[in-house]
């Protein structure tokens, strides 16, 4: 039996060998294919800011806070992005965006030049995303994507021209501050002096008394810290884990009540960055209730009550936290079982995202920790998120995490320990979090790549006019499902799809005549908004989705195939209703 066993596992080893080969080669021979037979598709994208005339005369807009002059602007039917002059060219335009006037002199609005190469934009994404299904090695898989996206646009050089740049981005210096040295530093800190340890034992002596509770308890939190994204999910994934594993929660269901009450919970609760975002995003010339910055935020929160997708997550969540697995899907109820009857936290085959030594205590002979140690910065963390974001209108993650690793750091050396130790619980947490760090540098730039290459573009594109009203909600949503699945974002998808999305709304409210046409905006705005959400939350490319499985110790593609089912029942719910109350109230 042992041995037929072993035989069994070589040839599934041997076989899914076989089929990584195949994928990678295909993604190379077909962007190989593309670069040197496939020419791109020129198309001309509008872009209308909200425009006025500053204190000095002078045009300008608002983008993020800060004041943009409206440079030289020239008419509509002289530039070279219009789409007439785009079909004429043959290699690329000369500039990639212009200012031009269409009407009304003093509201010029921004003409782009963006292309996609058909199906072939979907090339990275497909190959990242089959490969991490076929051999679970998310390293692999993202740097394949990444290797067929850099061939597709002839940059062969993949270290001085697509990594190097990528590293020297902002978004890639935050992950290396953030995930690295802070919640490294943070999580090493933790194990070295047990205070995470002493948390579980405090909650489970006096709150959490099985899995049941641990699930509430992380629930409530996911709804406590409703900023959304990736705070929201280290948070929550850091401060759960050790009293959900002494209640024997699965890695598996921990890290979806995690990750599922991130994002989703911060569409429905929206007092965070994402109004101040997304409203500089849906205007729409002639449209009266998107004509000013105050009129989208409250256009925003009008269109809640339509994010059902958001709403059915956050529900689903609960439903599981309290042992309702009905719509759980069968890989969550598998390893809800595995857990219980047999007390492993993984599969047996799985590989954890997050290393041993975050999971691991090793605490010197003659240190006592208390609970404390793991409330008080966990506490300064939140209170600096919370009150940077009251007085500067974004919650400064870096400033938090750091507030809580120097608290963390000085009360165990006030409490004895030596300095070597801490820098030893520094090190285990590095090293804890560097693979996840990686994999998340990797998944910025396949993410950048593959906007870069038109995937949002080219799929949008795919949707014509001549729709009738009631089908365009549930096809937004699907559309923003699969660009922010392929890409690993939900705010970019946001980018894509919003600037796009709204004018072609507001045309075919007018051109089938809508009774209330503002009503289906907000509609079509909830699909956006909570499509892109799902897209996001299941993508195993998405930083939400890998910090989830990292922070709770979980394999990356576990969380993904056990995930995407729940998931998949709330975006269906969503969907008809979107429907319904497009036929209802529009």
């Amino acid at each position: 039996m042992i041995f037929s066993v072993t035989v069994n596992e070589k040839l599934m080893n041997k076989s899914q060998n076989i089929l990584t080969a195949i994928c990678v080669v295909f993604g190379l021979v077909a962007s190989l294919y593309v670069n040197n037979s496939v020419s791109p598709t020129w198309l001309e994208s509008k872009i209308q800011y909200q425009i006025y005339t500053n204190e000095a005369g002078l045009l300008a807009y608002t983008v993020r806070g800060n004041e943009t002059l409206v440079p030289e602007t020239i008419n509509y039917e002289d530039s070279p992005l219009r789409q007439q002059a785009l079909d004429q060219v043959v290699d690329e335009p000369t500039i990639k965006q212009q200012w031009v006037v269409t009407g009304d002199p003093d509201q010029p609005v921004l003409l782009k030049a963006d292309f996609h190469y058909g199906i072939w934009s979907l090339l990275p994404a497909f190959v990242a995303i089959a490969l991490c299904l076929i051999s679970k090695e998310p390293l692999l898989a993202l740097f394949s994507g990444i290797l067929v996206g850099a061939f597709m646009i002839g940059r062969f050089d993949i270290s001085s021209e697509v990594l190097i740049p990528s590293l020297a981005t902002s978004d890639a210096a935050s992950i290396l501050l953030l995930y690295l040295w802070l919640l490294g530093g943070l999580m090493g800190i933790w194990a070295k002096t047990g205070a995470a340890q002493a948390f579980a034992e405090h909650m489970s002596e006096h709150y959490v008394k099985g899995p049941r509770s641990a699930k509430l308890v992380t629930w409530f939190l996911g709804i406590i810290f409703f900023q959304g994204g990736t705070m929201s999910t280290v948070l929550v994934g850091t401060t759960v884990k050790p009293m959900a594993d002494k209640a024997n929660v699965s890695h598996e269901e921990l890290s979806y009540v995690v990750d599922s009450t991130a994002s989703p919970i911060a569409s429905v609760i929206a007092f965070n960055a994402w109004p101040a975002y997304v409203q500089a995003l849906i205007f729409v010339p002639g449209v009266a209730f998107l004509a000013t910055e105050a009129d989208r935020i409250s256009f925003f929160f009008a269109s809640i009550p339509f994010s059902f997708y958001g709403i059915f997550a956050v529900i689903g969540t609960l439903l599981l936290s309290l042992e309702i697995t009905r719509f759980s899907g069968k890989p969550l109820r598998k390893a809800i079982a595995r857990a219980r009857q047999t007390g492993k936290l993984d599969a047996e085959h799985a590989s954890p995202v997050s290393a041993k030594e975050l999971h691991s205590v090793d605490v010197p002979s003659g240190y006592s920790a208390h609970w404390l140690e793991f409330v008080l910065p966990l506490v300064s963390l939140i209170l600096v998120a919370v009150l940077t974001f009251v007085f500067s209108g974004s919650p400064q993650i870096h400033w938090a995490f750091a507030s809580a690793l120097f608290i963390s750091t000085f009360i165990a050396l006030v409490k004895g320990m030596q300095i070597r130790q801490v820098l030893e619980g520094f090190a285990n947490g590095w090293k804890g979090v560097v693979v996840a760090s990686i994999i998340l540098m990797l998944a910025i730039t396949i993410g950048a790549m593959s906007k870069q290459l038109g995937g949002g573009i080219y799929l949008v594109d795919l949707l014509g006019q001549q729709l009738p009203y009631w089908a365009l909600p549930v096809i937004l949503q699907l559309l923003t499902m699969l660009i922010a699945f392929s890409t690993g974002t939900s705010w970019g998808t946001y980018a894509i799809a919003f600037p796009l999305a709204m004018p072609l709304v507001w045309v075919i409210a007018q051109n089938q005549e809508l009774a209330n046409p503002q009503v289906f905006m907000m509609i079509c705005f909830a699909t956006v908004l909570n499509g892109s959400v799902f897209g996001d939350q299941c993508s195993p490319i998405s930083d939400t989705t890998i910090l989830s499985a990292m922070t709770t110790g979980c394999d990356l593609m576990d969380h993904v195939k056990t995930q995407i089912i729940p998931a998949g029942f709330a975006a269906t719910a969503a969907a008809a209703l979107w429907t319904l109350s497009a036929l209802w109230f529009a």
